[in-house]
């Protein structure tokens, strides 16, 4: 996988009327004056948004962690005043290292903003920057991603695939038609506002969109592993990128699975590139003739043949009362989705399980790095004691390194890391395929040590991570079990760690390194 760093310019020359409005609808960005009593000193004005300072807290509690992305951690938050709850995303400013990630979060304010009042596009509420962090408070949308939802529904026809599309495509259209790309475009940043079975979908994190102009041109390799174009791998695209994204999208909604797949990101990159889709194994012989042809021209490799949203919305099989049909799709269309949304979900347990299966001997020698590093032994490590304390244990981290360890520690973003952070940051970096660690884990699921992993061990080892559908414990045992004897054994375990899953470990978004051959 590549570092998290941009490639290229950020080649916006020209900026839209909308670019020159601030995160409060000011002109030109000119920050607010600090609203202060009488003889009092202003609130000083962040460095990243240009407006007074204010803490966050003063107005909302914080709860519990929701979601992880590159810069941002999101929680549920409730508004003390009126106890209305919110998720908060908050981007820890140790992690904006240039001007350049300064003016993503500030472009991410400014187009959610700038898409304020759209229906299915998650509502902007307020914006706080305090000395640590900038903090997004959003609706929150609690009913969930939108595959999970229909995988949770047990069946579905192509009509109602196309009903679902629409409401992604019109999206789609909204940003191209305010110019904006959101270059993320992913099932996993499309949810349903509630658990309602009428809960409007809404679209998520426009970290990664930009503003355009017509005919400019984007260089930055930056997404999802699945889901990037062709052409943003040549590093030379436009708005284009989102309709190939959501027509991976359509693929996995009508087949169960990416229509690009390897082992490795640089494989799945490959596999763009040359842009062989299958359209003969099961289930597209029994998908409709408009189903198809649909998806052919949304993954067009050459993006001035490819389809636009609004041509799309025009499309037979996705108008209402159109050619989609309303006969079931194939049930092993389902059991495929839920294959390959559980291991994406078992992984990162995996993963989490690893982080917090360290012997005793290992963990008293990390207490004791922690308490070393601990200078000013208040319980917390900072950055710079982290710094210090490495250097005088000679270890051998570059300076990259030292903030990746700081970066998968710090999960509220306050700059500081306890020592249960301290651990599992330490396991982040030390790497999951060592066999020790790998057997350590697999000893964990493997409760009455027969060196195999039963279904009943893994519902077991797997229901205090949130974990308890019957269903993905089944696709886990089917995907994982070679020998098809219904349980897991190590050999199994470890092909499974080390299979180049990349959506699971959560990829970079931007990349600078990108080894395509």
């Amino acid at each position: 996988m590549g570092n998290c760093f941009s490639h290229g310019s950020k080649n916006q020359t020209q900026k839209s009327d909308a670019q020159n409005e601030d995160i409060e609808g000011q002109p030109n960005g000119a920050p607010q004056p600090a609203k202060s009593p009488a003889g009092t000193k202003p609130a000083p004005l962040g460095s990243v948004l240009g407006k007074p300072m204010e803490d966050i807290k003063a107005t909302y509690s914080m709860g519990k962690e929701l979601g992880r992305g590159q810069f941002g951690v999101t929680h549920l938050v409730t508004h003390k005043g009126t106890g209305e709850q919110f998720a908060c995303k908050t981007i820890a400013k140790r992690k904006l290292h240039n001007n350049d990630d300064k003016e993503d979060v500030r472009r991410e304010v400014q187009i959610m903003h700038h898409l304020a009042g759209q229906p299915n596009i998650v509502e902007l509420k307020g914006v706080y920057e305090d000395k640590h962090s900038v903090h997004l408070v959003m609706e929150l949308c609690a009913g969930g991603e939108l595959f999970d939802r229909i995988i949770a529904k047990g069946h579905y026809t192509e009509r109602a695939a196309a009903t679902l599309f629409r409401t992604i495509v019109r999206i789609v259209h909204t940003c191209h038609s305010k110019g904006v790309i959101h270059r993320d475009l992913k099932p996993e940043n499309f949810l349903l506002l509630s658990k309602a079975e009428d809960a409007p979908l809404k679209a998520t994190d426009f970290g990664l969109s930009v503003f355009f102009n017509e005919g400019e041109r984007f260089h930055d390799i930056v997404g999802s592993a699945y889901y990037i174009a062709p052409e943003v791998l040549k590093r030379d695209y436009g708005p284009e990128v989102d309709i190939w994204s959501i027509g991976v999208m359509l693929y996995i909604l009508l087949a169960g699975v990416p229509p690009f797949w390897a082992e490795s990101e640089s494989g799945i990159f490959n596999a763009i590139l040359k842009g062989n889709i299958d359209f003969t194994g099961e289930p597209w012989p029994s998908i409709s003739p408009g189903a198809k042809e649909l998806v052919r021209r949304m993954l067009q490799k050459e993006p001035k043949l490819r389809i636009t949203a609004s041509e799309v919305l025009n499309h037979p099989w996705i108008k209402e009362d159109g050619d989609a049909p309303d006969t079931p799709i194939d049930g092993s269309v389902l059991d495929k989705l839920k294959q390959f949304r559980a291991m994406n979900k078992f992984k990162k347990v995996a993963l989490r399980v690893i982080a917090g299966c360290l012997s005793e001997e290992e963990i008293m020698g990390l207490k004791a790095e922690f308490k070393n590093m601990d200078s000013d032994n208040n319980g917390t490590i900072t950055l710079e004691e982290l710094k210090q304390g490495l250097a005088k244990q000679g270890t051998k981290l570059s300076h990259y390194e030292v903030e990746q360890l700081m970066e998968a520690a710090d999960a509220d973003g306050n700059g500081n890391i306890d020592y249960d952070e301290f651990i599992t940051a330490t396991m982040h970096l030390k790497g999951t395929d060592r066999e020790d660690h790998l057997y350590t884990a697999f000893q964990y699921f493997d409760k009455d040590n027969s060196g195999f992993i039963t279904m009943e061990e893994l519902e077991q080892a797997l229901k205090e991570y949130g974990m308890q559908d019957d269903r993905d414990i089944k696709e886990i045992i089917s995907e994982v079990d070679g020998d098809n004897d219904g349980r897991i054994n190590y050999d199994e375990f470890a092909a499974m760690m080390r299979k180049g899953q990349p959506e699971a470990a959560g990829n970079p978004k931007k990349r600078r390194d990108v080894n395509l051959f």
